[in-house]
């Protein structure tokens, strides 16, 4: 596995040596090799590169992939500094932003400034076809990132996560940790977002959390280009 922190390579060794995950590679090298598959494939594992596993303070779940071009690049729900569309699930975060803790809305959806304090922007699944949203559900990811997200759970220091909609809401199951905040609410998507994001004021309730512990808080501004 290449490109993720030397803690995440360490961490995932054993995963990677299992036949699912043997299966999932040969699924994903051919779905590359014969349809358009997102994120390009050299950045599947950006937010493991990010955000080492030593340095996650905040765990945000999402689902699968943007799957427009240029959009994806292996973070949930950021995109890449040159598309200038923002997806509306992160417009959304991006007004929540502003209402809890008065953050202006920027210019673009890149969020490496998040992953670079300690933000892991974790998707469930890691790729999916042009075009097609949950298009690689089901074919091992889960299995993968549900590794991922114990490991987080494992870590035995104060850590902020966030589970927004139902299918991250399905993953409680893994998080038993004491010492962690876990928060839970609507997706930030248009069909969902009414019915609980708008006022969760999770941004601000880690980062009270955070200071509570000790820690510095997450600058959540992200800054126009």
């Amino acid at each position: 596995m290449s490109a993720v922190s030397a803690d995440w390579h360490e961490a995932m060794l054993e995963e990677t040596a299992k036949q699912y995950y043997k299966d999932l590679s040969r699924f994903v090298n051919a779905e590359y090799q014969k349809t358009t598959v997102y994120p390009p494939k050299d950045m599947i594992y950006s937010a493991f590169s990010a955000t080492p596993l030593k340095e996650v303070k905040v765990l945000i779940l999402g689902q699968d992939p943007y799957h427009e071009p240029n959009q994806a690049h292996g973070m949930c729900f950021s995109v890449l500094p040159e598309q200038k569309a923002i997806p509306k699930s992160l417009q959304n975060i991006y007004k929540e932003l502003h209402s809890d803790l008065g953050c202006y809305i920027p210019n673009n959806g890149y969020l490496m400034k998040w992953a670079n304090q300690g933000v892991l922007l974790l998707n469930a699944v890691l790729t999916v076809r042009a075009h097609e949203a949950n298009s690689h559900k089901g074919k091992g990811w889960e299995q993968f990132t549900d590794k991922i997200i114990s490991l987080v759970n494992e870590q035995d220091r104060p850590i902020v996560i966030m589970l927004w909609g139902n299918s991250a809401k399905a993953k409680l199951d893994l998080l038993n940790n004491p010492k962690h905040l876990v928060l839970t609410s609507a997706h930030p998507s248009p069909l969902s977002a009414s019915r609980g994001f708008f006022g969760c004021k999770h941004f601000s309730k880690a980062n009270e959390f955070l200071v509570a512990n000790g820690l510095d808080p997450i600058d959540w501004q992200i800054d126009n280009i």
